[in-house]
């Protein structure tokens, strides 16, 4: 990447993620960046493929900075579950400089462009891949889907640091949330997660446990809710 394409990014990557792709200006980005207007046709094409371009970016930036673990070999799928979780935080639940890298992220994410695509295949995917395979050695007896949202699930606890900040300050105060360290949130992350997969576990096995009870409930009230609505009640 030579200098200008540098300076361009480096100047559009704040102005996309705040205001968004398409409130932005090639012109605002050209004069934060101190290049002409036709240098971003010359060096990406359009807007559009300047905005991919930006992502990648910023994702590239994030990879650098916070790696994926590199396991020895001789760790447990326990051990390795603790470790990518503890990744995962330090990627999204850890603000670092500079901070639009990660809040363009995010808001492609909620936001979804041509740009996801790519994002996934180069950032996600490779993030996904390495999670199914502790989970499917975590759960060698569930079903793929339910293996999936197992690895959803620990996604989710880790994005939620990070898309439920505001809230949870608001809710339990800045001091509380501030005082609970990443360390101390990969290990509760890590070990909900693997006392989840125990009681899947202990179904797999036969044994009636609460959450099989609590599945029982829900699929009788739903086939009650069915019935009601079959018989014109609701």
């Amino acid at each position: 990447m030579d200098e200008t394409q540098s300076k361009l990014l480096d100047a559009a990557g704040p102005i996309f993620a705040e205001p968004g792709y398409r409130a932005a200006t090639v012109r605002e980005i050209c004069q934060q960046a101190g290049t002409n207007l036709a240098a971003i046709s010359y060096h990406f094409g359009d807007k559009e493929n300047f905005y991919v371009a930006a992502v990648q970016h910023a994702a590239r930036g994030c990879m650098d900075r916070v790696p994926l673990p590199d396991f020895s070999g001789n760790e447990t799928a326990e051990e390795r579950l603790h470790l990518f979780v503890l990744t995962m935080l330090n990627r999204v639940a850890v603000d670092h400089d500079p901070a639009w890298h990660a809040q363009l992220l995010m808001r492609e994410m909620v936001l979804p462009t041509r740009a996801c695509a790519e994002f996934v295949r180069d950032y996600v995917r490779p993030m996904h891949d390495m999670l199914m395979s502790i989970v499917s050695e975590l759960m060698p007896g569930e079903s793929e889907q339910r293996r999936w949202l197992t690895a959803a699930s620990i996604v989710g606890q880790c994005l939620h640091h990070r898309f439920g900040r505001a809230v949870m300050n608001e809710l339990a105060g800045d001091s509380l949330v501030a005082d609970i360290s990443v360390d101390a949130l990969a290990r509760h992350i890590t070990e909900f997660s693997l006392a989840a997969i125990g009681a899947s576990a202990s179904e797999a096995d036969g044994r009636l446990t609460a959450v099989k009870k609590t599945r029982r409930r829900i699929d009788a009230a739903s086939g009650e809710l069915k019935f009601q609505k079959q018989r014109g009640s609701l």
